[in-house]
């Protein structure tokens, strides 16, 4: 990972969490559509892209573990913005906002996406499906069908990993503790058929900072169909956030 720092490129690190079987990749094109304030830094899961031999956490609190190091050489001696989508990227980053804080950094936001609530509870079992009917399940949860599932030397090397990727949200249970102090948006897509408005709304329970919920046009994976909105509202949202705190808006070099 490329650690970016504020002075080099006028923006705070933005954390970009993966969602179940995406990898960094997804996220470096975020730079080039007109995110400000911020520069899109995603942290990678072991199990896809270039770490695809590497074997993937089953175990969400031993992936945010895993991950903080990474996060604090991002963050450096400034502060970072957490963005995660669905039920694994949003609760990776609610999990390592908690471990970032408490490590001594600031986190000036934490932006979730179309994902209920830590206290909701796993979003399906899976554990007991076939292939198939597992590779349908993500299909009918996502809105999505991967044209890689069709080839079977790609589905062969990419199942385990999406399945560890769903133990982990099965497994999932959020350690005590106070709400975050850290502001927070909700995200939730206008057509999302997998989770409900008000299932995004109850992020509110987590944090005794500010809170808000946004909706944005698009399925439950809007942000695969166009980013734009999505980064436009990042960019004001961390825009305004500085202002408040008596700092100055500032774009991305």
């Amino acid at each position: 990972m490329t650690k970016p720092t504020t002075s080099e490129h006028g923006g705070v690190p933005l954390l970009c969490l993966p969602f179940a079987g995406g990898g960094a990749n997804f996220f470096r094109p975020w730079n080039g559509l007109g995110l400000s304030g911020a520069v899109a830094t995603p942290l990678q899961l072991p199990g896809r892209e270039r770490q695809l031999d590497e074997e993937p956490y089953r175990n969400l609190h031993a992936a945010a573990d895993g991950l903080l190091p990474a996060a604090l050489e991002a963050a450096g001696t400034g502060p970072v913005a957490l963005f995660g989508h669905c039920f694994l990227g949003a609760a990776l980053a609610y999990e390592l906002t908690r471990r970032i804080t408490e490590s001594g950094n600031e986190v000036v936001h934490l932006f979730v996406s179309a994902a209920r609530a830590p206290s909701a509870g796993p979003v399906s079992d899976v554990s007991g499906m076939t292939d198939d009917e597992f590779l349908k399940h993500v299909e009918k949860t996502t809105g999505r069908r991967y044209a890689a599932f069709d080839v079977p030397e790609i589905r062969e090397l990419l199942i385990p990993t999406l399945r560890s990727d769903f133990a982990m949200d099965e497994g999932y249970r959020p350690r005590g503790g106070a709400p975050l102090d850290v502001p927070m948006t909700a995200v939730y897509a206008a057509d999302d058929s997998f989770v409900t408005r008000d299932e995004v709304t109850k992020w509110q329970d987590t944090t005794a900072a500010h809170f808000s919920l946004a909706d944005l046009p698009g399925g439950h994976m809007y942000l695969a169909d166009d980013p734009v909105p999505l980064l436009e509202l990042i960019s004001k949202t961390l825009a305004a956030g500085r202002v408040e705190s008596g700092g100055l808006p500032h774009e991305t070099a």
